[in-house]
């Protein structure tokens, strides 16, 4: 009987042995994933309460001066991390926007 060219199960490849070398490294990339989101919680734990704080004493959301220095010190890091500092900036600059917007929520919550 012949094959159906439109039968796409037949036009797989048969699964491969997972190449270990390819394992160890997803492993590894599953880790630090795992680990970058424990960070961010805890991150944004302490965003929390400084967002509190700012509220609680009438303080602005956002800090232009810090935000500034901030990217400046991580784009440092980066470099030395020979890291893209572009792509570090961004990163911050999303993370920086997020908080932003919890300690927006906080002020109006002060309101």
């Amino acid at each position: 009987m012949a094959r159906n060219p439109t039968d796409t199960a037949a036009l797989q490849a048969p699964a491969a042995e997972p190449d270990p070398v390819l394992a160890g490294y997803r492993r590894s990339i599953d880790n630090i994933d795992a680990a970058l989101i424990h960070m961010l919680a805890e991150r944004f734990r302490i965003t929390q309460a400084v967002g509190e704080y700012k509220a609680g004493a009438a303080l602005p959301p956002a800090d232009p001066g810090r935000e500034r220095d901030q990217i400046a010190r991580l784009r440092r890091l980066a470099e030395e991390s020979h890291l893209d500092p572009e792509f570090s900036e961004k990163f911050l600059r999303f993370i920086i926007e997020e908080v932003i917007r919890h300690h927006e929520r906080a002020r109006d919550r002060n309101v």
